[in-house]
């Protein structure tokens, strides 16, 4: 963990998104030396599935040592904005830092995303922040340590990381376009812009909401990234700036070594965030971690039990068949349906929805509420646990479209799966 140093005592920081999160959790970390927090978020009234609005936050911040203006921002309106601002220097007398943290997100293909969300994500993700930093820009000058850190991903031009959410893609990066340019553009003035990200997801309620029950244990806590934000922060702008910086490598060159502490569950394994090519074999490792020893097989690395030949999905939706229940079904609630390609290209579907449950080859009696595209092989190794479905997604293996949140209610079916498989 990092320490409270003091360094931000009395600087006035604007955070965007700062009810919940990570944008809270920065807060709370800058609260701990005294600063002042403007929490700028929409949420004035508590929302039906989200905890947490700006007057919470605010009260949050004051227990934990500092002072707070809630302010109701809508990041696309520049006049909210503004308004905004303006009261910060009415109480506060100027603003140190902006943390564009706020964000939208829909993790759609081209064919599936509305323009109503397109515009949603670019609006929030990439206007929104160029907004709040242009309009920061006149006070940040007059203040001697002033920083813009945006809540955004290395720039990573691999098609993989575009191929089944480009809207949501070209929104993320635009708020790390901001920092590409910010940072040559106002270095000269002593402006830092950087961005942060996390290598792992972390746990939020909006996380929660989009991956259901049991997401959290393999996510870390919002504290990591609060603690990397208050290190880039303290630092000289003038020296550290145009940085797209990993939050457990900003806290590995402070010396921290427990990053368990972090962990929501120590014991699982991490699922990666988006934009990070380190995770290029992360199936291999989840699979090693979670007792599939890899072997070679003609030279090259295969999962301990993955059988070769043909009818290896067709063997997995037999045995399906045998354990569909009642209890299944009340538990998940979900139609899928599956796309698979290669070798053994077909349509399947398995209703967890309808009476005691079904599966088969074919289309779904009802309307798909998810429908995932793989190949015969990942269809197998996700089936069979030694390749999450999550991490499938992530690393392009495996395409979705249709109700995100219950598509996610698969990775945690999969583990039960597993064992009767």
């Amino acid at each position: 963990m990092i320490v409270n140093t003091g360094k931000l005592a009395g600087r006035t920081l604007f955070i965007t998104g700062a009810s919940r999160g990570i944008g809270k959790a920065i807060a709370l970390k800058a609260a701990r030396d005294g600063a002042n927090i403007v929490v700028a978020a929409k949420t004035a009234d508590p929302h039906p599935k989200l905890p947490g609005t700006i007057f919470t936050a605010a009260k949050e911040i004051e227990l934990a040592g500092g002072q707070a203006l809630p302010c109701v921002v809508d990041v696309r309106d520049e006049g909210s904005v503004q308004q905004a601002i303006d009261n910060a220097i009415q109480q506060f007398g100027g603003i140190d830092v902006v943390v564009n943290n706020a964000s939208a997100i829909s993790l759609t293909g081209t064919q599936e995303t509305s323009m109503k969300k397109y515009d949603l994500m670019h609006h929030i993700n990439t206007r929104g922040t160029y907004l709040v930093s242009k309009s920061c820009i006149p006070h940040l000058l007059k203040s001697p340590n002033p920083h813009i850190l945006n809540i955004s991903p290395p720039l990573n031009m691999r098609p993989r990381w575009f191929q089944n959410h480009v809207a949501y893609t070209m929104a993320k990066y635009g708020m790390s376009m901001c920092v590409l340019g910010m940072a040559e553009e106002f270095r000269d003035n002593g402006i830092a812009c950087n961005a942060l990200w996390p290598r792992t997801a972390i746990i939020t309620a909006a996380m929660e909401m989009l991956g259901g029950s049991g997401i959290d244990k393999q996510c870390r806590k919002p504290e990591i990234m609060a603690d990397a934000a208050y290190v880039m922060l303290c630092k000289d702008s003038k020296s550290y700036t145009g940085k797209f910086a990993v939050d457990d490598d900003v806290l590995k060159a402070e010396g921290v070594t427990d990053l368990d502490s972090y962990a929501v569950d120590p014991s699982c394994p991490l699922m990666p965030d988006f934009f990070l090519d380190e995770f290029d074999n992360f199936s291999v490792e989840q699979a090693k971690e979670q007792g599939a020893v890899p072997k070679y097989v003609d030279g090259k690395v295969q999962e301990e039990g993955t059988p070769k030949g043909d009818g290896q999905v067709s063997q997995i939706f037999a045995k399906i068949e045998g354990f569909l229940s009642d209890e299944l079904v009340e538990k998940t609630k979900a139609v899928f349906s599956f796309e698979v390609t290669g070798d053994e290209a077909s349509k399947w579907y398995l209703d967890l929805k309808n009476g005691s449950g079904s599966c088969g080859r074919g289309d779904p009696a009802t309307a798909a509420d998810a429908t995932f595209t793989m190949s015969s092989d990942n269809f197998f190794k996700m089936f069979t646990g030694s390749l999450k479905a999550t991490n499938a997604f992530m690393t392009g293996k495996m395409k979705i479209s249709g109700d995100m949140g219950k598509a996610m209610k698969l990775e945690k079916l999969m583990g039960k799966l597993k064992a009767k498989l």
